[in-house]
């Protein structure tokens, strides 16, 4: 991994650490109107999933996978939105939303959206323990 890795500071605070995969580090975000999982690969300036190797690339997209089932069993939805966009944060990152109709931004995109709403007491980290569980992390 990058020595010189180094989360980007907004990511940071819009998330709380579930773990590190192989290639990536994974988030939850701080918004309990989604269940919500970005992925970081641990490199220093990635900006584009282009920007990886090819042999990292098929690492990130089986990380996305991975998290995606995760997050499908511990959030049961009607669609996963998965998504690199990186017009705010340019730090190479994917976002795993699991959607469900009826939603806070049902059906258009939970990007800018209203304000984030925190969790209650306790939930966001009985759904890192589950997300934990679910792949394997310590």
């Amino acid at each position: 991994m990058s020595r010189d890795f180094a989360l980007d500071p907004r990511l940071a605070g819009d998330t709380l650490p579930v773990g590190d995969l192989p290639l990536c580090r994974l988030l939850l975000m701080r918004d309990s109107r989604y269940a919500w999982l970005v992925l970081v690969p641990r490199r220093s300036g990635m900006v584009e999933v282009a920007d990886l190797p090819p042999d990292e690339r098929a690492a990130l997209w089986r990380e996305v996978d991975a998290a995606g089932d995760a997050l499908r069993t511990v959030a049961p939805c009607d669609k996963l939105n998965i998504g690199a966009l990186g017009n705010i944060v340019r730090q190479l990152h994917v976002h795993v939303v699991a959607r469900v109709e009826g939603d806070a931004a049902w059906p258009g995109p939970v990007w800018g959206h209203g304000a984030s709403e925190a969790y209650a007491d306790g939930e966001a980290e009985r759904r890192v323990e589950a997300l934990r569980a679910r792949l394997g992390l310590s």
